[in-house]
């Protein structure tokens, strides 16, 4: 594309879009994405840029995977759109099979829905309707984690809001207990006693009046990537089993492999009764959610009436193309090629990890799975503390997506070794 041609987009762009989490006085020109294959993201001006964040998190292959490409083409030639209200397809009957199998214990129910966010307000709405249905209506109390990220929409917002993303929107929110999150990094000889307090707070909180507990297992994702231990989630499980509420985990950036298993809560052995997934459920294709209960909670909403259904749904509920890419990215993921790169990101974050806490450990340096990151320093999302460290990953074709001052790597399987080492070869040296 000629500079004219890239300007005339920009300028379409500037006078009739309106770009999530940005600030349009402030922000620059954004560049012309023209094509993405693999890891790497092409602009109009032909630059080349490394996705090091998965297209916020949401692309788990690589960009253009062939597999899912094929799937969701084979798909459309069939069947794009059906009401899911009326009719039941194949593409959703196999994945949600698949996501069955894929998933630990009996969570075997699957509601579909179409993001990150109203997966949650799903799992919100069916605990609370739950505890109508068994006889508790008083159990009407949700408590969520400081620093917890679940989504945009008020159900969501609200479980969420301290995360210190909605506060132009305080008034509309509904009442959330929250708890202290222990998070951790490498070194941190403070961490038991993090968990200990968290953990007191909660059975504080912990009342036969609370319906749900929800947090994000093992990685807090825009907090800024904190990280917890996996007995410190085993403990929280018990805690809330004890009191008689219900566990949700919201796994839709933790799921799908990016913590070493396939779900964060296999690491802490933990079956949660109702779990939440999105982002890489179609490997970055289509937009899809997903809430996934137990067995057994559903008999709750069987009935002679229909007052005693779950009364949710979505106009692209279970769209066949999008059930299509996640039964193709499911198969991908499960394949033994999949596993093997998985473990090489691994265990370069892990090393990359270890060395740097050892020689910086002010930096908190930290791993789980396939992500890796660190702080620049205390802050939140909008100070700018990340803002010259992206502009030198833009300069050296990378693309960095800080979170305030937490720097991390999030990157598609299809990276290699070599190249997640030389991202954070990069790092160390910009940080002198």
């Amino acid at each position: 594309m000629t500079p004219e041609s890239i300007g005339a987009i920009q300028a379409l762009d500037s006078r009739h879009i309106w770009h999530p989490f940005c600030q349009a006085e402030t922000g620059p020109a954004l560049p012309v994405a023209v094509r993405a294959q693999g890891a790497w993201i092409e602009t109009a001006d032909g630059k080349r840029v490394t996705d090091l964040a998965s297209s916020w998190w949401v692309n788990l292959h690589g960009h253009g995977e062939p597999s899912i490409a094929a799937a969701v083409a084979r798909q459309a030639a069939e069947m794009e759109q059906v009401i899911f209200a009326d009719f039941t397809h194949e593409p959703a009957a196999r994945l949600a099979a698949g996501l069955a199998r894929a998933l630990p214990g009996d969570l075997d129910k699957v509601f579909y829905s179409d993001n990150g966010s109203t997966a949650v307000e799903v799992a919100l709405k069916m605990a609370l309707q739950y505890f109508q249905l068994v006889g508790q209506p008083g159990r009407k109390r949700l408590v969520g984690f400081e620093k917890g990220y679940h989504g945009d929409t008020v159900g969501a917002m609200s479980v969420g809001h301290s995360s210190g993303f909605f506060r132009a929107w305080s008034g509309m929110l509904f009442p959330v207990d929250t708890v202290p999150f222990p998070a951790t990094w490498e070194g941190d000889d403070a961490v038991e006693a993090k968990e200990q307090r968290a953990l007191a707070a909660l059975d504080a909180t912990l009342a036969d009046d609370v319906a749900a507990v929800i947090l994000e297992p093992l990685i807090q994702g825009a907090g800024g990537m904190r990280m917890c231990r996996p007995q410190f989630l085993r403990a929280v499980a018990e805690h809330v089993r004890a009191a008689g509420a219900l566990l949700i985990l919201d796994e839709v950036m933790t799921g799908f492999g990016r913590t070493g298993p396939l779900f964060a809560c296999e690491q802490a052995d933990v079956v949660p009764d109702l779990i939440c997934l999105s982002k890489g459920l179609t490997g970055g294709f289509l937009p899809m959610g997903a809430t996934v209960a137990r067995d057994g909670f559903c008999q709750a909403f069987i009935g002679q009436t229909l007052d005693r259904a779950f009364l949710h749904g979505h106009s692209y509920t279970a769209n066949p193309l999008g059930c299509a890419a996640g039964l193709a990215s499911l198969t991908l993921l499960t394949g033994d090629e999949c596993t093997l790169r998985r473990r090489a990101l691994e265990t370069v974050q892990t090393e990359r990890v270890g060395d740097l806490a050892r020689r910086r450990p002010e930096l908190h340096a930290r791993a789980c799975g396939t992500i890796g990151g660190i702080d620049l320093g205390q802050g939140s999302y909008g100070d700018g503390s990340g803002n010259a460290l992206k502009q030198k990953f833009w300069d050296e074709g990378m693309l960095l997506r800080p979170i305030g001052p937490a720097i991390y790597f999030l990157p598609p399987y299809c990276l290699t070794a070599e190249e997640l080492h030389k991202a954070w070869d990069l790092l160390e040296s910009a940080l002198g």
